[in-house]
């Protein structure tokens, strides 16, 4: 026995002293292959999940590299049963595979005939199936690459994609590297992609992810196709490319509801590409428009679900997924692992944070009280009413400006969820606001004025959430948001980690309505929060004043 900060349980749960001194080192090594669960103030919930124990096998991570962690830092042996399972469910990772023949036709290939005469057997992967070639391989029909993956994946066999990519149309991309350099765990995760050909690169916000985007493209050197969540987006990944490439204008397009443009590099938004004219998706030509050898998923968390059916159809062509958390709200990690691809590179907050590139933050949590006729209101009101009713409490206003007080000469965001709510503050704040409903011209204007201190403070809708570089924001007060959704709070406390020449550190607050839902959902932020390494203080919006 140890006096290490972990407990390895039976049932797969590892819990974590946070007190301990060796927490915050047992925690980084944990993540690589363990999903946080709950995060209380003392012991904090880890489960060991199959999807973790692949993705981190895909990373490069071993079996021996994830007990030789449990062994280090556990209090108590690690069960027999959890060592067995683990290496079980490592091993399967690879058992089958899926390549060409020398005809080039798809098969799916092992040398263990029980698991390859098991998955042939599937109801729902035989029909994927076209032939019985050899004793280890099945043939796998041309249309079926992604759906297979997918079906595997669900009955607990990842298939591991060797079958190639399509080179695309050779287009030349240089990284301008006049002034500036790859910092080295971008140049990892370049590289990492670059040896695999698809697959999800995992940075915080602010680390620097259209960076490693461009660095695929250009090791890559082929026509290129980017996915972004919004049109504000779309145009700031256009700026970077410019700054940080060889391309030239008249080799990127966009491609939004603003314009249509089809170049060697073109840049379209989620929302186009689901768009549906008489039940048909409107776009779909996109995909084929030219002869992409490369296609870039940026927060690909937030890809919406017919995105994964299309990218099913895609699979010939090499795929970079760029995210801040692999947690979608929707639970779809799976697709994203075998669609997109597994994990191929993951570096931790604090650690990007302790070599300076991201800005420290501290995060608290502001607890109000509701007056004594809204908490009425409140108890009498429906399960769907409650949560908007404590996010948009008025006494919210008088703390967000007891907190915008007490930092002077710092760049302020004030964010919510609610159009009511943010046109109420902006007007109590007399602050300018952007919602979905801010014309784009209009959003880059704001953007710039603040980027630049023309105007120290905006209100802001979750269209702030996604792809918005605002280096010198140091604080954000989140007043209302989507249930207290994970990957909102990666979003949000993303805007603030962007290195700044003011020096200041981030500061993350959110407000809560005390005895209500709104501090239910906040457990969900406190276990992000503490996922990433970061503490979390609570306060009573009463001593904001003194």
């Amino acid at each position: 026995m140890s006096d290490g900060p972990l407990i390895v349980q039976s049932d797969r749960t590892v819990l974590l002293e946070v007190a301990h001194a060796d927490a915050e080192t047992a925690r980084h090594e944990l993540a690589i292959f363990a999903e946080l669960e709950r995060a209380p103030e003392h012991i904090h919930t880890y489960r060991i999940t199959r999807l973790g124990l692949w993705n981190a096998r895909a990373a490069g991570h071993t079996a021996d590299d994830m007990l030789e962690t449990l062994d280090r830092w556990s209090r108590f042996p690690v069960p027999p049963s959890v060592s067995v399972d683990l290496r079980e469910t490592v091993d399967r990772y690879g058992r089958l595979v899926i390549e060409r023949d020398d005809e080039g036709a798809l098969i799916l290939r092992s040398d263990d005939a029980a698991v390859l005469t098991q998955v042939a057997g599937n109801k729902r992967i035989q029909p994927l199936l076209i032939g019985h070639p050899t004793p280890q391989s099945y043939a796998i029909d041309a249309w079926a690459r992604g759906q297979i993956k997918q079906e595997l994946l669900k009955i607990g066999w990842p298939a591991e994609d060797l079958a190639g990519y399509t080179p695309g149309t050779p287009h030349e991309i240089e990284l301008a590297e006049d002034g500036w350099a790859m910092r080295p765990y971008q140049r990892q995760a370049v590289d990492a992609f670059a040896h695999e050909g698809s697959g999800v690169v995992v940075l915080p916000c602010g680390a620097g992810k259209t960076i490693v985007g461009a660095g695929a493209m250009a090791a890559t050197g082929t026509t290129t196709l980017i996915l972004v969540t919004n049109t504000v987006s779309a145009r700031q990944w256009r700026d970077e490319l410019l700054k940080r490439t060889s391309l030239t204008p008249d080799e990127i397009g966009e491609y939004s509801g603003q314009a249509k443009e089809v170049k060697p590099v073109t840049i379209a938004t989620y929302q186009i590409l689901t768009a549906k004219r008489k039940g048909q998706y409107a776009h779909l030509a996109l995909l084929d428009a030219l002869d992409w050898g490369l296609i870039v998923y940026d927060e690909v968390h937030l890809l919406p679900a017919p995105v994964f059916k299309l990218t099913a159809d895609l699979q010939a062509r090499r795929r970079i997924g760029l995210t801040a958390t692999l947690v979608r709200e929707d639970g779809r990690e799976g697709d994203v692992f075998s669609l997109i691809g597994p994990k191929r590179f993951d570096a931790p907050w604090k650690q990007i944070e302790a070599q300076g590139f991201i800005s420290p933050a501290a995060c608290y949590e502001v607890r109000v009280d509701l007056p004594p006729s809204d908490r009425l209101e409140y108890a009498a009101a429906t399960d769907d009413e409650r949560y908007r009713l404590a996010a948009s409490a008025p006494a919210k206003i008088t703390a967000v400006r007891e907190l915008i007080a007490k930092h002077p000469d710092e760049r302020i965001l004030v964010i919510g969820q609610y159009l009511d709510q943010l046109e109420e503050l902006s007007e109590a704040l007399n602050a300018p606001q952007i919602t979905g409903a801010t014309p784009v011209d209009e959003r880059e204007e704001l953007y710039r004025q603040f980027r630049e201190g023309e105007i120290s403070l905006l209100v802001v809708s979750k269209v702030a959430n996604f792809s918005v570089d605002l280096p010198e924001a140091s604080v954000a007060i989140q007043v209302s948001g989507s249930f207290g959704s994970r990957q909102e709070e990666a979003q949000r406390l993303g805007r603030l980690l962007r290195p700044k020449q003011s020096n200041h550190t981030a500061s993350f607050y959110t407000l809560i309505a005390r005895d209500t839902v709104d501090q239910d959902y906040a457990q969900n932020r406190q276990r992000f929060l503490a996922e990433q390494g970061y503490s979390y203080t609570i306060m009573d919006a009463v001593d904001l004043a003194a």
